[in-house]
């Protein structure tokens, strides 16, 4: 189910992508409206994606784990009553800031921009998201400590309806700014779609306790307020605000150059990222169950699902990488050539796709590994500090890259920088909560990413031997699929992969069984 909507989020969010095309092209107002959707990007990063979840659920797994030990007051509800009010104060008053300061943050990330007025105003009307967004994350990370996946599962396709139905409402007297306003609309749709069911959660309160054996000790209850605030927020925040600045240096090292830049590196960031959303699918489902893992204890299990779910991800990203990279072109042609969007547009977008399908692998690796530092209550600045490394690659490569190749060296700078965030994670992360066989991993990776490179000579073989586009596109989808598993089924020693059927079926259970 997780997987059907989250595939329905990203399609909606193609047609979103889509309209915006359609009808602003890729020009100087589109570029203001995307300088100004930095805002959502950044927010949706840091308080519904990363930091929020990386906080939250390990915190509710740990009040879920001592739910039972006889306690007058419900952890859960405790936990809730002790940080939903402030970081509902304090999100609310980060956005009152936002919206004030608007003029100055345009000035900071495009200080090249031909339209800042209309960018202006556009992240105004985005800056509203923070508050919305806070309490979006928040709801999602209590829900799926609950094991309830459905309603954060819906969250990106509530928000792209919103965006849609506002453009289409509002094109003809706002212009582009009607996609700014939705943004906006689509913030308060995601709370909606949960808010009833985390209530229901919280009355119920029906969840079989762990174990006597591996129970928390009470006494940790009432420090966990702390741990949250001093301990957790401090690392997640740093490590999610490094990794979303990688937009903020984009957006920077592009605003100089011609009208369209921007608008080229986001189209094509948009449609090379789906593989890795629905790799990361994978690990949100499981993240709260290596929580809860941990907070009784079991290592093992925790260490068992974390590699399982590193190999099948990469799978999956590899497989869209290798399709996007084999036909970009016939992709965005597909996609996005119409209205506004000429040719040139196509060929410019599907250059810089390529690229950043590059990166795919290093982010899903990032995206999975950085759990595997946060899934336990010990402060960890490692991930941060990584994330640091791989901005500074990104910084200091994207520099000649804008000036030489423009929009794509600024994209084979983020490939760069991401890539070398995922080797520093993958070296570190046999000595964290998670003990992973990283060496085993490395192997894994690299064998799968060797039969992604013969996947993509394939599909481009495919490609450009087969004149409609639609047509070369899904033959070049299926050959590259083809060998890729072939190489696969050729090799099963070096995947070390359970049976994918098997594993997306399989409940594990949110508590481990008390040993007879």
């Amino acid at each position: 189910m997780t997987a059907a909507l989250t595939a329905v989020g990203a399609v909606l969010g193609l047609v979103r992508d889509q309209i915006l095309a359609g009808y602003f092209g890729a020009g100087a107002a589109t570029d203001a409206f995307l300088v100004a959707w930095t805002v959502p990007e950044f927010a949706s990063t840091l308080l519904i994606e990363d930091a929020m979840a990386l906080i939250l659920v390990p915190a509710f797994s740990r009040a879920l784990a001592r739910r039972g030990d006889g306690a007058l007051d419900d952890p859960v509800r405790a936990l809730v009553r002790g940080t939903l009010p402030r970081l509902t104060l304090t999100v609310g008053l980060a956005a009152v800031v936002l919206v004030v300061a608007a003029p100055l943050i345009v000035t900071a990330l495009a200080p090249g921009l031909p339209d800042p007025a209309l960018a202006v105003d556009c992240t105004r009307l985005t800056a509203t998201c923070v508050l919305s967004f806070a309490l979006v994350g928040y709801c999602s990370a209590a829900l799926r400590a609950h094991g309830r996946f459905l309603p954060p599962a819906m969250i990106y396709t509530a928000y792209n309806v919103g965006i849609i139905g506002t453009i289409l409402v509002l094109r003809e007297p706002w212009g582009v700014r009607s996609a700014a306003v939705g943004v906006a609309v689509g913030g308060v749709l995601m709370v909606l779609v949960q808010a009833p069911s985390l209530v229901r959660e919280l009355r119920s309160g029906a969840v079989p306790p762990p174990p006597p054996r591996l129970r928390p000790r009470a006494s940790r209850s009432a420090q966990d307020g702390r741990i949250l605030v001093l301990g957790l927020i401090a690392p997640v925040v740093a490590f999610s605000l490094c990794r979303q600045s990688q937009t903020l240096i984009e957006r920077f090292l592009a605003s100089p150059l011609p009208a369209g830049a921007i608008s080229h590196l986001n189209y094509a960031q948009k449609v090379a990222q789906m593989p890795m959303i629905l790799s990361l699918m994978l690990c949100t489902v499981s993240f709260p169950v290596v929580a809860r893992a941990l907070a009784a204890g079991d290592e093992e299990t925790a260490r068992h699902r974390v590699e399982r779910d590193l190999l099948l991800a990469a799978v999956v990203v590899l497989l869209g990488a290798s399709t996007v990279i084999a036909a970009a072109p016939r992709i965005v042609e597909i996609l996005f050539e119409r209205g506004e969007f000429g040719g040139a547009d196509t060929t410019a977008t599907a250059a810089v796709m390529r690229v950043y399908a590059l990166g795919l692998l290093g982010q899903t690796m990032v995206g999975a590994l950085v759990r595997c530092y946060f899934s336990a209550a010990r402060p960890l600045w490692y991930p941060a500090a990584a994330m640091g490394a791989g901005l500074v690659a990104t910084g200091v490569a994207g520099v000649p890259g804008a000036q030489y190749w423009g929009a794509v060296g600024i994209a084979a700078a983020n490939a760069l920088g991401i890539t070398l965030t995922a080797v520093l994670l993958l070296r570190g992360a046999h000595r964290q909560s998670v003990p992973v066989r990283a060496g085993r991993l490395g192997t894994g990776l690299l064998r799968l990413a060797a039969a992604g490179a013969a996947a993509t000579g394939a599909g481009w073989l495919c490609s450009v031997a087969i004149g409609p586009a639609v047509l070369a596109v899904a033959v070049a989808a299926l050959a590259v699929c083809g060998v890729f598993l072939l190489l696969l089924a050729c090799a099963p020693e070096a995947s070390g992969l359970p049976s994918l059927p098997r594993s997306a079926y399989r409940r594990t259970p949110p508590c481990p069984p008390s040993p007879r």
